[in-house]
């Protein structure tokens, strides 16, 4: 699939009839793409008797004003954080919530300003776990009944603490079949803002009462959005604040924005947020929703015997994406890449030069023209200068006894210095740091071909410097892909020809074969490293990550 047509597939779709099961399940589910149902619960109970407009507040205080409910609290409010560091769970009268909330509405329809005369109004207070006393405005700005208010709870029917309001709600006809964990209310009595996570089930959000803005990024987009270590208690949030991002700290969050989109819900809609997407939440004040968590069917059918390989696996694609960025090149296999050599780049940084810029004796028998030596003067004026190049910054990284001497002109063999000083290598791990592996990989395989033995044949000691002292980690990962390249488009006998002739100019082969397996096997470990801090928010060279603020819903 194309980018631009996989950009599509996971565009938030809206749908004003509501599916049937079997719709849900090929159309909208399988994609694992959001999708927004409008009007989707206006016919349930709740839709009228919850509206907080219309007597809906006294309506809850009658059903379950009695119920003792779990509260987050949080001194960060408006916003809230998932990391238990940043809130606590406290016990709450849902009659002292939901007074609360009327005070807000009688402000509001005075036409006073409900914030400065909370500030006087002295409700019940809280008292949280370290014996601190909240009340009147204070406490009303940082509740927020979220998640852990369940009305259906698979797992703990106890835990079930609005179950009489199970009547009012109507599980959607398209999740007909699904194995609900969960059914929980969420309900605010001031604007609220949840910072950035995903949940690990799918998860319909229906607004019943008020508004809500969603912000969504696709599974894809975790780089960007930093998320906390996989072993942390807030493994599936976001480590980037919602206000004033210090880029920074977080520089690949500028890119963040590029992969969001944002949807407004209204009462009466509902949002199908799929498992793995991240999403962050602003909901307006006095909003009341319900949401469906069950587990996907990709999860369910997974065999846990199975889980090793396919972590194994996973690991192993997102390497080899993060391979291909390090060198600035789409993710796309090597046939591919040599299909487009001769033509136009598949790489934009890539620079391909035409084969036709060539050694003009490519021709003839790769046999014949080891027997006849390679000459400079056979080499294109475009492949002369990338072998120019080549010697000139192999030279400039070591420590070299005497100057070369100028390669424009041919050389005898015996014109290079033999005696070259061993230096420590470089460390380069990306593409744009490594002048040698860039025009290294913006040789097309033919022409890798004809400058690499021409300067095994004229200039072996510094080919041997080359792979021995002065090849990066990224030039090793580049220098094996044109080796790949140029086999795919030379005979099996020139290639074995041209390996014998490379490989000769080494007083110890098998020292030249670990240089270049060391150097990828180097380049493929920084990726790893590089998967491990983006998606898993683990680096194993650094110090011990400070935990930071995650979030909720």
């Amino acid at each position: 699939m194309s980018s631009s047509s996989s950009s599509a597939s996971l565009q938030i779709h809206r749908f004003s009839k509501i599916p049937s099961p079997e719709e849900f399940a090929s159309q909208i589910e399988s994609k694992n793409a959001p999708a927004v149902f409008t009007g989707c619960v206006k016919e349930w109970k709740a839709f009228s008797k919850w509206n907080v407009l219309n007597g809906g507040l006294d309506y809850l205080m009658d059903m379950v004003g009695s119920s003792v409910v779990g509260a987050m609290l949080s001194k960060s409010a408006p916003v809230f954080y998932g990391d238990i560091r940043s809130h606590e769970r406290v016990p709450l009268p849902f009659s002292t919530f939901l007074g609360y909330c009327k005070d807000i509405l009688q402000y509001e329809d005075d036409g006073k300003d409900s914030i400065s005369q909370l500030r006087k109004h002295k409700p019940e207070g809280l008292v949280t776990d370290h014996g601190d006393h909240l009340v009147g405005e204070e406490s009303r700005k940082q509740i927020y009944l979220a998640q852990v208010v369940p009305i259906v709870n698979a797992e703990n029917d106890e835990m079930a603490q609005l179950e009489c309001l199970r009547e009012d709600i109507e599980t959607p006809g398209f999740l007909e079949g699904k194995v609900l964990a969960s059914i929980n209310l969420w309900m605010n009595s001031s604007r609220t803002r949840s910072s950035t996570h995903y949940d690990p089930h799918h998860n319909l959000l229906c607004i019943i009462s008020g508004h809500k803005q969603v912000v969504l990024w696709p599974p894809s987009a975790c780089s960007f959005l930093y998320p906390l270590p996989l072993y942390g208690e807030a493994s599936n949030h976001s480590a980037i604040p919602l206000d004033n991002i210090n880029f920074s700290l977080y520089p690949r969050a500028k890119s963040m924005d590029e992969y969001s989109q944002k949807v407004t819900l209204h009462a009466g809609d509902a949002l199908f947020i799929p498992e793995g997407w991240f999403h962050q939440v602003d909901s307006g004040d006095i909003t009341i929703a319900v949401n469906f968590w069950w587990q996907s069917d990709m999860i369910s059918s997974m065999l846990e015997h199975m889980d090793a390989y396919y972590l194994r696996r996973l690991m192993k694609r997102l390497t080899d994406k993060e391979m291909n960025r390090m060198l600035c090149t789409p993710s796309i296999t090597v046939d591919k890449e040599v299909a487009n050599a001769s033509g136009q780049s598949s790489n934009g940084n890539a620079g391909y030069f035409d084969q036709d810029l060539d050694l003009n004796h490519h021709t003839l028998s790769m046999k014949k023209k080891l027997e006849q030596g390679f000459s400079l003067n056979d080499l294109q004026p475009e492949a002369l200068r990338c072998l120019n190049e080549l010697v000139s910054l192999v030279h400039h990284q070591i420590d070299q006894i005497q100057p070369v001497g100028d390669i424009q002109t041919e050389c005898s063999v015996s014109g290079e210095e033999d005696k070259i000083e061993k230096i420590v290598k470089t460390k380069f791990f990306n593409l744009e740091e490594d002048p040698i592996a860039n025009v290294v990989w913006s040789l097309e395989p033919r022409a890798f071909q004809s400058v690499f033995l021409t300067m095994a044949h004229n200039f072996p000691r510094t080919l041997e410097a080359f792979i021995l002292h002065a090849l990066s980690p990224v030039g090793a990962e580049v220098l094996t892909r044109k080796f790949e390249q140029m086999d795919q488009m030379i005979g099996a006998d020139d290639g074995s020809q041209f390996y014998q002739k490379f490989y000769s100019v080494f007083d110890d082969q098998f020292a030249a074969m670990d240089a270049l397996l060391n150097g990828k096997e180097s380049f493929a470990s920084q990726a790893f490293n590089n998967v491990l801090v983006q998606y898993l928010g683990i680096d194993v060279n650094g110090p011990k990550p400070l935990v930071q603020k995650g979030l909720t819903d």
